[in-house]
């Protein structure tokens, strides 16, 4: 793309995401760096062993995330198939729900608080 292509994808990217925003469905958004930046992290041998780049040899990389509020997944594939950088071939998109940990956590903690009662 030239640089004028790009910035107008860049603006109705950007736009699309005002409206999300706007209308209480984008909840977060994180863009990440390249993935000749990342850093793995490997629990070896009781050590930590760090290696440079990502974890997976792949063609795909993750691009960046973003978290949308949407009533079921039928809301959310109509959610994601409006983003403009989808219809530009910036794909594919993996729509994932987040899990509820809450319950976990409660529990965690009621162990944890045991253990330091004693």
């Amino acid at each position: 793309m030239t640089e004028n292509e790009r910035n107008a994808v860049f603006d109705e990217c950007f736009e699309h995401n005002d409206h999300l925003r706007g209308n209480g469905h984008l909840v977060a958004e994180v863009p990440l760096q390249s993935p000749a930046t990342a850093l793995t992290l490997y629990w070896k041998n009781g050590k930590v062993v760090t290696t440079d780049g990502p974890y997976a040899e792949t063609k795909e990389q993750l691009g960046g995330l973003q978290i949308l509020e949407a009533r079921d997944l039928n809301h959310a594939i109509q959610l994601v198939s409006q983003l403009p950088g989808f219809k530009y071939g910036l794909g594919p998109i993996e729509i994932r729900p987040v899990a509820d940990l809450n319950e976990m956590m409660r529990e965690s903690e009621q162990r944890r608080r045991k253990k330091t009662a004693r």
